[in-house]
């Protein structure tokens, strides 16, 4: 398998569950403004939507959106136990949270990093972003990870997540079991692999 990502995006999440899960997979590094891989291929020819992640299987097909790939890496290594398994009611709570996440927190961060947008415009979405995470901090009161003491595929989506909020300006101290759950999940060996391979240590 092939993984096509950009240091400290979205793609941060696949990999973070490609290195706990073991699987067996490429990195490959993709310069999104000019739509190039390290190696100087047209990235369009890979994933015509032109973003990451992407997910280039052994037979040559593809998958995208990160919490699809996700989904695919966690039950190619049922052992790992990072998602639970297809048809269970715990499986359905993994997949309301990637939807959650993906939509309530990912896309409302899209507005932050464009620079055409105003401040009173990129206000409106910080106060809907730190809304939801209020929200996270109080699930966090009682629990370790999202679905309870493990940490399974939504944590490290949501982990993506926070790391973004320091680029943006938003500071999680007013959240101190959301910032305690950043600093648990940032401490795990694979985590910090994942970190260190994109250059985000330090």
């Amino acid at each position: 398998m092939k993984l096509y990502y950009t240091p400290g995006a979205c793609s941060l999440s696949p990999h973070i569950v490609v290195r706990e899960s073991g699987a067996a997979c490429d990195l490959i590094k993709v310069d999104l403004k000019a739509h190039k891989t390290e190696a100087g291929d047209d990235f369009y020819a890979v994933n015509p939507k032109g973003y990451i992640p992407t997910l280039r299987l052994d037979d040559g097909s593809t998958l995208t959106e990160g919490a699809a790939i996700v989904q695919y890496l966690a039950d190619h290594a049922p052992a790992s136990g990072l998602i639970p398994a297809a048809g269970t009611r715990e499986r359905y709570q993994a997949i309301e949270w990637l939807n959650f996440i993906a939509t309530e927190l990912h896309k409302q961060f899209s507005p932050l990093f464009n620079p055409t947008f105003a401040e009173e415009v990129k206000a409106v979405f910080r106060t809907k972003i730190t809304g939801r995470f209020a929200w996270i901090n109080g699930i966090l009161a009682t629990q370790d990870y999202l679905m309870g003491s493990s940490f399974t595929v939504v944590d490290a989506y949501l982990f993506n997540m926070l790391q973004w909020a320091k680029r943006v300006n938003i500071d999680l101290s007013p959240w101190p079991n959301l910032a305690a759950y950043q600093a648990r999940i940032a401490a795990r060996p694979k985590v910090q692999e994942a970190l260190k391979a994109e250059g985000l240590l330090g």
